[in-house]
């Protein structure tokens, strides 16, 4: 391998690590540089054609528009039900069950946040209930930093199984059992990695948050904890093995979710001290004496219907195709180019969804319109320096995965750095491989992409060595969740959402530890699993 090459391929991780998380640079000075960087690299030592840099520059700024359309219909949606007082209800719901916030995250963020991944995907979860901790009296950096931790174990089946369906789809043998075996190996794989998410998720809490006492207070949390992460992983595999991976995420969050309410509101492995440093210092508790004038069931209708409208949009045929067909304002062969292309179909969009939503909770808890408009002016207030910083992010990830075309004959970014790991690594690649996996999500900002980009890799590799190939790709697809948690376009996204533009570098300090801990977890317990059960 020649070092320069692989030096100007780690340039799109290399140079964002920097300027975010050392010089602590906001996204926007500090990708507009890497982006800089990254393209003046690819041109002039990669031979990346100008038309090619070109479109992915505007590939990456219509790519900026699906994902603004996301943060819009999100942050409407929290905006009219803060105008509803329906956050209220909500907020009064979650402190009847408790008012503990070691609880309340693994509810909220972890729970809630899973099923919605397994609606939609597409960097959703965090980007709606980021802003609801927040409204729940959450601290914004707090918000941020577990939401996208918590966005991580079900990235792995993503929105309806697209991430294991999608991702593997360009290997030459892809077919329903290859889906199937790899979904199986991924839950098993989980059952000693996955099951330490909603433990890691409150200690990040604690250690950087907490005020006093903070091994005490992740100690006495851990036994329930430990509980909630050992169903999701137990009934994760359970469904796997039924359903294959489509609805693995959607039902082990719900299953798991029934439980953490039922043992939450029981005290069963619950602290009897309720912990709340975490809160901001102006928050006021709802009094639970009161009565309320809108009902539970009217305040969660919203949301309610944004998984109902998600799955209706991605499972019932008929539905899927009219809102994948209809307003598809889909970029395709951008400057001529046939491998570079962005899709936007407008009806199949979260965002769409999520602004459909805030109208009907509008009618449902029979508020005035006014409240919708001015959700939606404080929202389009919120994201208006947001598309900037996206668009220099998301240009460097398209010049990065785009740089195959170039005049040298050279593979593209990506696959020289897999090639190069895997040369290093040989024999120990069961443990390296979710690192790939994590790696090209962080660059890509998709765990989908990632496995579209890395799994031929994955699969050769493990050809080459002789291991399990379905143990191999299913460390590459939980890798690619685990850089859920610090891919720069979700960050900056999810930072705009709570009104956090310029923090993103200091939100993925936080995130790095656990994503390279849950990437170690993961690969120690593939090693593990292919010595001792195949």
């Amino acid at each position: 391998m020649n070092t320069l090459l692989m030096l100007v391929a780690l340039s799109a991780v290399i140079t964002p690590f920097i300027c975010l998380v050392l010089l602590r640079m906001s996204a926007l000075v500090g990708m507009t540089i890497s982006a800089i960087i990254v393209t003046l690299l690819g041109f002039s030592v990669w031979g990346i054609e100008a038309g090619v840099i070109g479109a992915s520059l505007l590939q990456g700024a219509h790519k900026t528009l699906t994902i603004i359309l996301i943060l819009f219909g999100a942050l409407t949606l929290l905006n009219t039900l803060r105008e509803t007082n329906a956050v209220a209800r909500i907020n009064a719901s979650f402190q009847s069950v408790s008012s503990d916030m070691r609880v309340q995250v693994i509810i909220v963020a972890f729970l809630f946040g899973s099923l919605i991944e397994g609606a939609s995907g597409f960097g959703t979860p965090a980007m709606v209930t980021a802003p609801l901790m927040v409204a729940l009296g959450f601290r914004p950096l707090v918000s941020v930093t577990t939401a996208l931790i918590a966005d991580s174990i079900s990235v792995s089946f993503g929105a309806v199984g697209t991430p294991v369906i999608v991702g593997l789809s360009t290997l030459k043998r892809a077919n329903e059992q290859l889906f199937a075996e790899t979904a199986i190996h991924i839950t098993l794989i989980d059952l000693f990695s996955g099951v330490f998410i909603p433990l890691i998720i409150v200690t990040t809490m604690i250690v950087f948050f907490g005020k006093s006492n903070k091994l005490k207070a992740i100690l006495e949390i851990l036994p329930w904890t430990l509980l909630i992460g050992v169903v999701y992983a137990v009934t994760a595999w359970i469904y796997a093995v039924l359903t294959g991976p489509e609805f693995v995420s959607i039902l082990s969050s719900l299953t798991t979710l029934v439980v953490a309410v039922v043992t939450a509101r029981k005290g069963w492995l619950v602290p009897k001290n309720e912990w709340t440093e975490a809160l901001t210092d102006d928050y006021i508790a709802s009094d639970l004496s009161q009565p309320h004038e809108m009902s539970l069931l009217a305040a969660w209708s919203p949301y309610l219907i944004v998984v109902v409208l998600l799955l209706l949009t991605r499972i019932v045929a008929p539905v899927k195709t009219f809102t994948t067909t209809m307003l598809d304002l889909s970029w395709n062969q951008i400057l001529g180019y046939d491998t570079i292309s962005s899709s936007w179909q407008l009806l199949y969009s979260p965002g769409t969804i999520l602004f459909i939503a805030a109208i009907f909770a509008i009618i449902i808890q029979r508020k005035s319109f006014r409240h919708f408009s001015k959700a939606c002016k404080d929202s389009a207030k919120t994201i208006s320096v947001t598309g900037f910083t996206l668009i220099a992010t998301l240009a460097m990830v398209h010049v990065f995965s785009n740089s195959g075309l170039n005049s040298k004959d050279l593979l593209s970014m990506p696959e020289y750095i897999a090639n190069g790991m895997a040369h290093t690594f040989g024999d120990m690649w069961l443990f390296v491989a979710p690192f790939l996996g994590a790696l090209g999500s962080f660059i890509t900002g998709s765990a989908t992409v990632s496995t579209l980009t890395f799994a031929p890799v994955q699969a050769n590799i493990a050809d080459a060595i002789g291991a399990d190939l379905y143990t191999v790709l299913a460390a590459q697809v939980i890798g690619g969740a685990a850089g859920n948690m610090i891919c720069v376009h979700n960050v900056v996204a999810v930072c705009a959402v709570v009104n956090m533009a310029g923090k993103e570098g200091s939100v993925i300090r936080k995130t790095l530890g656990p994503a390279l801990l849950y990437c170690a977890l993961v690969g120690i317990s593939a090693f593990v699993f292919a010595t001792f059960f195949l």
